[in-house]
């Protein structure tokens, strides 16, 4: 339930709702606008009594939000919700944000030159897996700990915000202490626990929807997010199960324009993983771009021939650099812009020594 206060409702108008719905054994989120300022009442069980609040000074109407998501709605919030990982660096806005880099860290050698290289061809952020959860136990399971230390590093060296996965509750905290953006992969959007979580951490979340899971169960696991009071997610079409045999996964574009009138969040693609092939790579990206994401996060490896996950999906530089150029054609096409990477001073210098 939404309650819109009148344009010029006072601060004690606005604290009063605020109380009477917290009287009512409810939170309330004030949402300060543009114009005015509205009050949502979070923990609705759908036998709340609307008469209390709509009879109080400085209410102009009280709207009941039929989604089963609420916060995660456009009923909740018409505007944008921007999601910023650095300066520059905003999901949600005008401008396609790309995250590029390699599917798992292996090397600080190999982070670093991947950062470079991405960084160099126009990526804003760096992706990096320290956690990697695998179907097989005995495929490569990433360096944990000491990955996301080399994570760290590349940032000192590029100023690259970073983006890489948590597993579990530990390894979120842990992922906050290192990275700008924690994700959660496909295998955990309905874990509900971890999504609480990183809903009590103060730290952008990417959220990535389940293989097998719909629209609706992806907004709905942000919801779990937005429950816990963290706004700042980014959700992301990384592909589902389908029935057919020649892609690994079936990349669902359309699900980019049913989110975004569905919900105030931004939304990105995954085309590495939506279609586990690098010459589907490519031209599912500038789909993606087309079809009105906010993003794109993509595999890139200095050497993809040797990479110890995901060598078969992931870019090589060169092809990288061209998918970057095409980008930008697609974005100037449809009024947008690619964003470039963010300022950065060098390594060793206040403004690239973010740790």
């Amino acid at each position: 339930m939404l309650i819109v206060m009148e344009n010029h409702a006072t601060r004690e108008q606005i604290d009063r709702v605020v109380k009477t719905i917290e009287e009512m054994g409810y939170s309330a989120r004030p949402m300060p606008g543009e114009t005015r300022t509205t009050v949502g009442l979070v923990g609705n069980d759908g036998r709340v009594d609307s008469s209390r609040v709509e009879s109080l000074p400085g209410v102009a109407e009280v709207i009941h939000v039929s989604k089963p998501y609420k916060q995660v709605s456009r009923e909740w919030k018409e505007k944008n919700t921007i999601v910023s990982l650095a300066p520059g660096v905003e999901f949600g806005g005008t401008d396609i944000v790309i995250i590029a880099g390699p599917c798992s860290v292996e090397s600080e050698k190999q982070i670093v030159e991947a950062a470079r290289v991405v960084r160099a061809a126009g990526a804003g952020a760096l992706r990096g897996g320290a956690f990697k959860p695998r179907s097989s136990p005995y495929s490569f399971q990433g360096l944990g700990k000491p990955g996301l230390e080399m994570l760290a590093l590349a940032r000192r060296e590029t100023g690259l915000p970073v983006v890489t996965e948590a597993l579990d509750e530990e390894g979120a905290h842990l992922v906050a202490e290192y990275a700008d953006c924690i994700q959660i992969g496909a295998r955990n959007m309905q874990n509900y626990s971890l999504l609480r979580a990183v809903g009590r951490i103060n730290k952008p979340v990417l959220l990535k929807r389940g293989m097998a899971a719909t629209i609706t169960d992806l907004l709905m696991s942000a919801e779990y997010i937005l429950a816990e009071g963290n706004t700042q997610v980014i959700l992301c079409e990384r592909g589902i199960r389908s029935f057919d045999t020649l892609t690994r996964n079936l990349f669902d574009l359309t699900a980019i324009p049913i989110v975004q009138k569905l919900s105030h969040l931004p939304i990105i693609g995954d085309p590495s993983h939506g279609t586990g092939l690098r010459d589907k790579v490519i031209p599912m990206a500038r789909a993606a771009v087309a079809a009105g994401a906010d993003g794109v996060i993509v595999e890139v490896h200095p050497d993809p021939d040797h990479a110890l996950s995901d060598g078969g999906q992931s870019l090589f530089p060169d092809q990288f650099a061209r998918l970057v150029t095409e980008l930008r054609a697609i974005s100037s096409a449809i009024g947008r812009d690619v964003a470039p990477a963010p300022e950065f001073a060098g390594a060793g210098t206040a403004a690239g020594a973010r740790a």
